[in-house]
């Protein structure tokens, strides 16, 4: 192994979309779709980050969302856009009824992080753990038993968008991530600093943020020469 060196990958900018293409693509999306495609935007949340949300990680009363071990395993706050307050309230009254329906047939269980279902066997029966986006379908745990629901397929969400994006007529090579990177790029344009960005995205090394510098300043301030002629 003596001489090798480790193969680094290319770095690019990220696809973003302008404020007008977003709005075209939420337009075009419906239902539970288009809530999640809105928190993500409205909040810079990963996918999964998103689609793992339980119950008790959405507080009303502080106006916050709290993110559970994102990625690298770090906890961070988020700030949900304050008119998705009643759209998420009213999901989370229609997870409150899909949880009571899988109680009475004997069901109502959510998986838990880490060992925590053996640390709190009942835990897993409460509201507080259920999904914000839970699944259509439950499926049967083969160790436990229990019948488990779990949280919204991210394919059936991608697959949505992809559709979106075409009913919209936009050709980017965009993906629903591609929200995220908006959102950065879109918080940097309206002024916000780059450590208030950095901690919103939950990134560990301000350099990850960086590059929507790079993609604000090549869209904002770069005129062609043959503008100035």
């Amino acid at each position: 192994m003596d001489g090798l060196r480790r193969v680094q990958r290319l770095s690019g900018l990220p696809v973003v979309f302008t404020v007008e293409e977003v709005r075209q693509v939420l337009a075009a999306l419906g239902g539970l779709s288009r809530l999640i495609a809105e928190l993500l935007y409205g909040t810079g949340l990963r996918i999964t980050e998103c689609l793992t949300l339980r119950v008790k990680d959405i507080d009303f009363g502080a106006g916050t969302i709290h993110i559970r071990s994102g990625k690298g395993g770090k906890d961070r706050t988020a700030i949900p856009p304050s008119r998705l307050r009643t759209a998420l309230h009213e999901q989370l009254i229609r997870v409150a009824r899909i949880h009571k329906h899988d109680l009475t047939s004997g069901a109502g269980h959510a998986p838990l992080p880490g060992g925590m279902g053996h640390k709190y066997p009942n835990a897993s029966r409460m509201l507080c753990w259920q999904f914000v986006f839970p699944s259509r379908i439950t499926r049967k745990c083969l160790g436990s038993g229990r019948t488990l629901r779990w949280y919204a397929s991210e394919s059936t969400l991608q697959k949505h968008f992809k559709d979106a994006l075409s009913q919209a007529g936009i050709h980017k090579h965009a993906s629903v991530h591609t929200l995220r990177h908006s959102f950065a790029t879109h918080l940097l344009a309206s002024g916000i600093d780059i450590r208030t960005i950095q901690l919103l995205l939950g990134h560990s090394c301000i350099k990850t943020t960086m590059i929507y510098t790079h993609v604000h300043h090549a869209i904002r301030h770069t005129i062609s020469p043959l503008d100035l002629l």
